[in-house]
């Protein structure tokens, strides 16, 4: 496995290249073209320009995180098929640049769900949170004003103002969608932009809804494993992967998280390995990635990757805010540090473990 640190690009990111170089065992970062918005077409320029950045530092871009997909795919409607012909580009000039990964998500209206951004726990730290009695209290055009003032004046990824600005709308744009329409549209978008991942060897790893339940009357379809057995089966091309991520499909108690990994040998594309604490089955916090932090067992979720001989990227994901760092809520370096040498600790611990 290789291990990376998420990056959002010198502008947006408190946390610099020159910092992720000296996490030991991090030799590469999952980035983005953070200010391009979802259906534009990323300029090859501009992933040149990025690149050379991050290799300037020492580093390599192992992927993308993310090429958003714009409404009208999700949705369906006619005008679809521009922003995949976009879509299509866009895949052509990362591949020119020798990029081969790229992770997204097909969720509905919201990227990811949040109740709170800075949960303060026993130790002092904060991290983010969700309740469901939280969600159910709200209407969903109120959901940025709950908490957007606990972001330290970053603009969280899936949570910009001008998609927030435009919640009642999207909301009637789904309201004909539901889960087999959503599944009938990433089957369609798949299968048009398999020819450009099998030109340029692009792995798309979609990464899982969360939390991996409906929010709002939304649908949510990468929840468990019998959904992404289907969507690896209705689009069977080993390019068509997953992003397995603890930490979402973790938010459902219900999920043998192990288990899922190991039924998609092959076709996990990159990993995000982190650790919650439950309070209750829909209460939870996103915890230190320590499996005695939290409410995982670590250890068997890094075995698991390492049994299906996984190779692929892998991150911390969110890390809590520690030791007075002011960041964007998730993604400052000193947990995210400890994270990626815990995770380095395990693999290693597995991999000596296994010679014996």
């Amino acid at each position: 496995m290789e291990m990376t640190l998420r990056w959002y690009g010198s502008q947006f990111d408190s946390v610099t290249l020159e910092q992720i170089r000296q996490v030991p065992g991090v030799h590469g970062v999952i980035t983005t073209l953070y200010d391009t918005k979802p259906g534009e077409v990323w300029e090859r320029a501009a992933i040149h320009e990025l690149k050379q950045e991050v290799e300037a530092a020492g580093l390599k871009i192992a992927g993308i995180e993310s090429v958003n997909i714009h409404d009208a795919i999700k949705i369906g409607t006619p005008d679809r098929e521009q922003y995949i012909e976009n879509y299509i580009t866009t895949l052509e000039h990362l591949g020119q640049e020798d990029i081969h990964m790229v992770c997204y998500n097909f969720m509905p209206v919201f990227d990811w769900t949040r109740t709170e951004l800075a949960r303060k726990r026993k130790d002092g730290s904060t991290v983010l949170a969700y309740t469901q009695e939280a969600v159910d209290a709200l209407k969903p055009e109120d959901m940025f004003d709950s908490i957007g003032a606990d972001s330290n004046g970053f603009v969280m990824p899936g949570w910009e103002p001008e998609r927030m600005s435009r919640i009642k709308e999207l909301f009637e744009l789904y309201q004909d969608v539901d889960a087999e329409k959503l599944f009938d549209n990433l089957k369609y978008f798949l299968e048009k932009i398999m020819p450009v991942c099998d030109k340029y060897d692009i792995n798309m790893a979609i990464h899982p809804d969360d939390p991996a339940w409906s929010v709002f009357g939304l649908p949510r379809i990468i929840i468990n494993k019998e959904n992404i057995l289907r969507m690896m089966h209705m689009v069977d091309n080993p390019h068509n992967g997953v992003t397995f991520c603890s930490g979402s499909y973790g938010t459902n108690l219900a999920n043998d998280l192990p288990d899922m990994i190991r039924s998609l040998q092959g076709r996990i594309h990159f990993a995000h390995v982190r650790n919650l604490k439950f309070n209750s089955p829909t209460d939870f916090e996103e915890s230190a990635h320590l499996s005695a932090d939290g409410s995982f067992d670590m250890y068997e979720i890094m075995k698991a990757l390492y049994d299906i001989g996984f190779d692929g990227p892998i991150r911390p994901d969110h890390g809590r805010m520690i030791w007075g760092e002011v960041a964007m809520p998730g993604y400052g370096l000193y947990d995210r540090a400890l994270g990626a040498a815990y995770l380095n600790g395990l693999w290693e611990a597995i991999e000596k473990s296994d010679l014996k």
